[in-house]
């Protein structure tokens, strides 16, 4: 089964885990994939520059409409939820908060969830709220990958325990093996 895009949520602690796993994937994988972390809205970020020092893919900022492709790493912008539409783009919403959050993880597993079902491949890292939780929950219920990072390495374990104690489909892995996980499911 080819997994059409990898998800990977995160908040409070996340960052570091988000580079090492760009830093050392396999550089022959172009599987598109998405990055929802919680940000602050109105600043002036260097986030994504940070991330395309550290990966082989092109790093963009997600914008209402944009074509899903492969070779790209996406990020969903501060004070939007990120949602996927049937032709496969991208849709900006920003409606109430979600677990205190916008974007909220959530949102987005659940949206690529429902189109894509079993392609999709969803990790949630560390963070200091139960947002994702459900949504990987959804992921794992409509057979796509779930992965949780080890509630002993997150730095703010509340968001990958929140989602174990809700399901128990998820790998529980910590950094070294994510990144293992996807060089062997992608390359």
């Amino acid at each position: 089964m080819k997994r059409e895009v990898i998800i990977i949520g995160g908040s409070a602690g996340a960052f570091d885990s988000i580079l090492s796993i760009l830093n050392n994937l396999d550089k022959s994988i172009n599987t598109p994939i998405v990055i929802v972390l919680h940000r602050l809205k109105n600043t002036v970020t260097t986030f994504e520059a940070i991330l395309q020092r550290n990966t082989h893919y092109t790093v963009k900022e997600i914008e209402d409409k944009d074509k899903i492709e492969k070779g790209f790493l996406y990020t969903a912008p501060a004070d939007y939820h990120v949602l996927l539409e049937e032709n496969f783009t991208f849709s900006l919403d920003a409606s109430e908060l979600v677990n205190f959050s916008r974007p909220s993880i959530d949102v987005t597993f659940e949206s690529f969830s429902s189109i894509l079902k079993e392609k999709c491949f969803g990790i949630l890292l560390s963070g200091s709220n139960q947002d994702g939780a459900i949504g990987l929950k959804i992921m794992a219920e409509n057979n796509g990958k779930t992965i949780i990072q080890d509630c002993n390495e997150a730095e703010f374990a509340i968001m990958p325990k929140a989602a174990k104690n809700i399901c128990n489909k998820h790998k529980e892995l910590n950094t070294k093996n994510i990144i293992n996980t996807l060089n062997n499911e992608f390359s």
